[in-house]
Parts: structure tokens; sequence; C-alpha cells
């Protein structure tokens, strides 16, 4: 076992803090649409809920896929070669922009699905209008992942902080503007929130190209690679590895999105109390999923350099600190579960609903810090198959088909409604922490067995590849 390094604990804790923040920021920006809907009328907070289970997986695969920049830019950059890094850059801009297409495409057939669903009238047309308006975002939404990839991947985590800030700048205006119908707009209510976003990307993708622009740590990698044209070669490179991060995070992203989907028949109540605690929980996830970020970039630095002794510590003090910080978030949500419900609503039956299922949340905040961390681990070091594999496994199967189960009907128990769907998410992610902790624990002793093959003693040193 590897003590606990101070060392890849400051490490860490500096590539966090701006990931943190600005993972932070954008999930704010979602808690105010919901808050700001949420005051508008629960209807409102509702098809906002049921909008987000077809809009949120679209936008966070389409950012998976593109995850893959990061430790493609990471190793180059542990590496010391500048070239590939604009060129791989270059080619993940491209395939951002054609699956923004085929995205943007998809979502014009969105009244196929919510038509589907046992719908009143009203929430029905909320819905679709929210997702027409939010899918023009997919453009910017592209680029701006792109460009934060590559300052992600070669270390500038402030780059997405300073231009989160510019989003929340512009998303509290809009909203205000297009949900109540200020200016001479109509009033939108939650429908209003989808325009809101679609600008929000589109400043924060041209602060972030102006930002790389003239910022110095991209000076090395502003000349213009040596092929302009599309590589299908290195584009289906990254293709390859950004898939099975894309679906890890879509398996994930639905487990909690389609919940509303799921039970909207139970009314707007329940719905809003679901979306409070999915939202809250979103929020505070931000915490681990920042920190599981910067362990992807510092593993991709230490295997660019092929430093396996000191990528041992950087993962072993990970896995600590997010242990921490996990019974951290559980007491504290845990305790202000009340006061967390009545910021976002009003309404007495909101407020306990919420709260009830925010009790829950607090029993897998473990195995969701140590399954987050020990994915991001082993993206750094392009192993992303098996997350794959088992992200599809835990969280579907188990945690939904288990939540579906004990949430909808009655053949282990009485039906449980929302808090049966949570307890399904409580069983799939600690089977997700268990298995995804078993694969990294091996790569660590094939870690333990270069090191020994190298003859590097307790002083440390550099392994071979």
């Amino acid at each position: 076992m590897v003590p606990f390094s101070r060392f890849e604990a400051k490490t860490l804790l500096k590539l966090t803090g701006p990931i943190m923040l600005a993972q932070l920021t954008q999930t704010m920006m979602y808690f105010v649409d919901t808050v700001m809907a949420g005051r508008f009328s629960a209807t409102d907070m509702a098809a906002l809920a049921v909008a987000s289970g077809l809009w949120l997986p679209v936008v966070l695969t389409l950012q998976g896929l593109l995850l893959a920049l990061t430790p493609i830019v990471a190793q180059y950059y542990g590496s010391k070669q500048t070239e590939p890094v604009s060129h791989f850059t270059l080619q993940s801009l491209y395939l951002g922009m054609l699956l923004a297409g085929l995205l943007f495409i998809l979502m014009l057939f969105a009244d196929i699905p919510i038509n589907m669903l046992n719908m009143e009238p009203v929430l029905r047309d909320k819905t679709l209008q929210y997702l027409y308006y939010v899918s023009w975002g997919l453009f910017p939404a592209a680029g701006y992942i792109v460009i934060r990839n590559l300052f992600e991947g070669i270390g500038n985590t402030k780059a997405s902080m300073w231009i989160s800030f510019v989003g929340i700048l512009v998303n509290i205006p809009a909203n205000y503007i297009f949900i109540y119908g200020k200016l001479g707009m109509p009033a939108l209510g939650g429908a209003g929130c989808g325009i809101a976003t679609s600008l929000v990307f589109l400043a924060m993708f041209g602060a972030m190209l102006i930002y790389g622009w003239y910022s110095r740590t991209t000076r090395p990698y502003r000349n213009w690679p040596k092929q302009l044209s599309a590589n299908l070669k290195d584009i289906w490179t990254i293709v390859c590895l950004g898939t099975p991060i894309a679906f890890s995070i879509f398996f994930e992203v639905t487990l909690f999105a389609c919940i509303p989907l799921a039970i909207v028949h139970l009314g707007p109540i329940v719905v809003a109390g679901h979306q409070v605690a999915n939202n809250y929980s979103a929020l505070v996830f931000m915490l681990p999923l920042s920190f599981g970020l910067a362990t992807t970039i510092r593993v991709g630095h230490l295997v660019g350099q092929q430093n396996n002794k000191e990528l041992k510590k950087a993962i072993m003090t990970a896995l600590c600190m997010a242990v921490f910080m996990s019974f951290f978030i559980a007491s504290f949500t845990y305790f202000m579960r009340t006061y967390v419900a009545s910021l976002y609503s009003t309404n007495p039956e909101v407020i306990a609903m919420a709260s009830s299922l925010l009790i829950l949340a607090c029993f897998y905040q473990l195995s969701d810090a140590i399954q987050v961390v020990s994915a991001c681990a082993l993206r750094g070091m392009k192993i992303t198959k098996p997350v794959f594999y088992i992200t599809l496994f835990a969280y579907w199967p188990i945690g939904f088909g288990l939540g579906a189960v004990l949430g909808l009907t009655d053949w282990l128990v009485a039906p449980m409604g929302a808090h049966g769907f949570w307890i399904g998410i409580i069983i799939g992610l600690s089977t997700a922490a268990i298995m995804l902790a078993v694969i990294l624990r091996k790569h660590i002793k094939r870690i333990d067995h270069e090191i020994r093959h190298a003859g590097i003693d307790t002083d440390g040193g550099t392994a071979s590849p």
C-alpha cells in the first residue's frame, strides 16, 4: 500500500479547484433554471424535469465522447509533444460539429417519445418547447467542450472556471427575460430556460475562443497543424476512446434523468420532488466529479512521463481524498435536507417529498465518489472499455431495473414510487463502485510489477514504458 502523498494531494487540489468552481457554476445554472421555473409554477418545473430526461443525456453523451481529447492531450503534454496536441484538437472540433448536427436532427423528433408518455397537454407542450429552443445550443456547446478539453489536458483548469462565470452572468438575466416575459418577450415559463441555455453555450464558446487566443498557456499550440483537413483515422481514434466514456456517462445520467419519465403519471408533485433531490444531488456530485477529472489529467501527465512510481501515489491519494469528501457531503445533506428543499420550492408537499428522497441520497455518496474517481483514473490511462461494461450492467439492469420493480410494481414490496427508484440508484452505484475498484486494483498491481521490473527503489525514479 502506497502511503498518502501530500505532494500529490496538493497537485490534485490545484487542478481540482478551478474545475470544481467551473462545474459548480455550470450546475448552478441548472439550479437557477429549476428554481426560476419552479417559482413560475410546479407544472413548469415538472416540464423542465421531463425535458431534462431527454436533453441531458444528449448533451452529456456529446461531452463524454469529446472527453477522449483530455487524456490524449494530457499524455502528449506529459511527453512534451506539441504538434499532436493541435492536430487532435482540430480533429475533435470536426467530430464535435458533426455530432452536434446529428443530435440536432434527432432532437427535432423529440415529440415521438414525449407523445408516448401519459402527460397532461400543458405539460407536454412546455416540454417540447424547451427541447426545441435548447437544441440550437448544441453547436456552440460542442465547440466549447473541445476547447475546454484542450485547456484541461495541458493542465490549465482555470480557463473553464473563468468562462463558467460568463455563462452564469448570461443565464440569470436570460432566464428572467424569457421565463417571465420581460423586455417585450413573451412569458414562456420553463420553456424559456431552453433559450437561455442556448445563449449561455454561445457566450461560453465565444469567450473560450478569445481566452484561448490570448492565453500564454496555449501559445505553443496556436500554430495551425500540418494537416487542416479531417483525418478519418485520427477521428476514429477519438471515437474509439471516447465512445465508452460517452456511454458510461449516458448510462449514469439516464439512470437519474429517465426517472421523471417513469413517474410522470404519479403527478407534478412527485416529479417536482424528485427534480429537487436530483438537482441537488447533481450539484454536490460536482465535487467528486471535479476531483475525478483532475485525476484524469494528473494520471495522463504521469503516463506521458512514464513515471509509474508517482502514478501509483496519485491514484491512491485521489481515492483517499474522495472517501473523505463523500462523508462530508453525506453529513451535510442529511442535516440540511429540509432547508435545501425549501430553496427550490415553497410548496409544502414538494418540500416533504424532496426531503425524504435526500435522506436516501446520503447512502450512495461513498460509492459514487469511489466509482467516479476509479473510472477517471482508468480514463487517464486510456482504459475505457471496462468502465463501459461495468456502468451498463450496474446502472441499468441493477440500478434502473431494480428501481422500477420497487417503485412501480408489487413484486417485492408495495409500490414505493420515486423512493423505490432511489433505492435502486443506491444499489446500482454501489455495484459499480465495487467492480471499478477491482479493475483499478488490477492495474495498480500491474504498475507495481513494472516498478519492480524496472528496479525502482523507494526513493523513486522513472520506470520504463
